[in-house]
C-alpha cells in the first residue's frame, strides 16, 4: 500500500479537477450532450419583420430630404470627393426602376442617394440585409429615417413582399446584387433578386458603376480615410427586360451591363464600347491571384477629371 504525502495528494487533486474540467459543460446555457447531428430537426422560429412603411409617409419623406440633403451630403462631401458622371440618363427614364450597383463599402448607400437628383431621391427605397441593418430595433429605424431602407432575407427564407408592393407603387428601389460588401474591392457573383424583381413587374433596371469606396471606406474601418479620398459613381443606360426573358438571362445582361459601366468609368467610352464589341471587357470579379495583390489594386483611387474643387 503506497503511501500518501502531501504532494501526491495535491497531484492526485489537481489531475481530479482537469477531468472533471474536460467534461464539464461550459458556456452561457450549457452545451446539449446529444450531438447536433443526432438531434431532430427543428424548423427556424420565424421573426416578425420589422415594419418599415411608417419611413414613407410624407411627414418622414421631409425630414429625410432635409437630413440628406443638409447634413448627410455635407458630412459625405467633407470626407470624400464625389464625381457623379451619367445622371443625364434619368432625364430620359419613367420610374420606377432597380437601380443595381455594385458594393465595396458602406460608403456606397449615402453616395446614392445624395447623388440621385431630388426627384428621384424622395421615391427611392434602399434594400438592406435584414440580418444586419435590422437586427436591432435601433439600427433598423435609424436606416429607416436616414435611407428608406427595408428589410431582405440575404441567406434564404421566403421572398419578401415588399420590393413588389414598393415597385407597383411607384417606388424605385436600390439593390446590391452580390448579397454583401466585398472583401477586396472587387464584384462578387449577382444574385437573382434584382433581375426577378425587374422581370416580374417589368421595370428597367439602371446600373450603377462605384470606384473609389473601397479605397476611401475599406470593409474593416468604420469611417473613411483621411485626406477627402476621391470616390466616382456613374450611372448607365437602362437594361429593359424583353418578353418572355427570364431572371436568368436577364441577370446575364445587367452583369454584362455593369462589367461595361466599371470598364467606362475606369477609361472612357469609346475605349470601352470598343471591348464591348469584342467581348473584350475584364471580368469585374478580378484575376485569381492572392488577395493582397487583388486589394492593393482596387485599392487605388480612381483619377480625378477636370478641376477639382471643394464642392461638386
Amino acid at each position: 500500500m503506497s503511501r500518501t504525502t502531501p504532494t501526491s495528494w495535491v497531484r492526485d487533486g489537481v489531475r481530479d479537477v482537469r477531468t472533471v474540467a474536460r467534461g464539464w459543460r461550459w458556456g452561457v446555457g450549457r452545451k446539449a450532450l446529444v450531438p447536433r447531428s443526432a438531434e431532430p430537426y427543428v424548423p427556424a422560429r420565424s421573426t416578425r419583420v420589422f415594419p418599415t412603411r411608417w419611413a414613407r409617409t410624407p411627414f418622414m419623406r421631409g425630414v429625410r430630404e432635409i437630413v440628406l440633403g443638409v447634413g448627410m451630403n455635407g458630412l459625405l462631401r467633407s470626407q470624400v470627393s464625389v464625381q457623379a458622371h451619367g445622371l443625364d440618363v434619368l432625364d430620359r427614364v419613367e420610374g420606377p426602376v432597380v437601380f443595381v450597383a455594385n458594393h465595396t463599402s458602406h460608403v456606397d448607400t449615402p453616395l446614392i442617394m445624395n447623388t440621385l437628383p431630388a426627384r428621384w431621391r424622395r421615391k427611392t427605397a434602399v434594400a438592406a440585409a435584414a440580418d444586419y441593418f435590422f437586427d436591432t430595433w435601433w439600427r433598423a429605424a435609424g436606416s429607416a429615417v436616414l435611407f428608406n431602407t427595408f428589410p431582405i432575407e440575404r441567406r434564404g427564407g421566403s421572398l419578401s413582399s415588399t420590393p413588389g408592393y414598393l415597385l407597383k407603387d411607384g417606388w424605385s428601389i436600390v439593390v446590391y446584387p452580390e448579397g454583401t460588401r466585398s472583401r477586396d474591392g472587387w464584384t462578387g457573383p449577382f444574385k437573382l433578386g434584382a433581375a426577378f424583381m425587374a422581370t416580374t413587374y417589368g421595370v428597367p433596371v439602371v446600373p450603377i458603376a462605384i470606384r473609389g469606396s473601397f479605397n476611401a471606406m475599406p470593409h474593416e474601418q468604420a469611417w473613411p480615410s483621411r485626406g477627402r479620398p476621391p470616390v466616382s459613381i456613374r450611372y448607365g443606360e437602362p437594361v429593359v427586360p424583353v418578353p418572355d426573358e427570364g431572371p436568368r438571362d436577364f441577370g446575364k445582361r445587367v452583369e454584362r451591363a455593369m462589367a461595361e459601366l466599371l470598364d467606362e468609368d475606369g477609361s472612357d467610352w469609346f475605349s470601352a464600347r470598343l471591348r464591348a464589341s469584342g467581348e473584350g471587357n475584364a471580368p469585374t470579379s478580378g484575376p485569381d491571384v492572392a488577395r493582397w495583390r487583388r486589394v492593393w489594386q482596387t485599392s487605388r483611387a480612381p483619377q480625378q477629371r477636370g478641376r477639382r474643387t471643394v464642392w461638386h
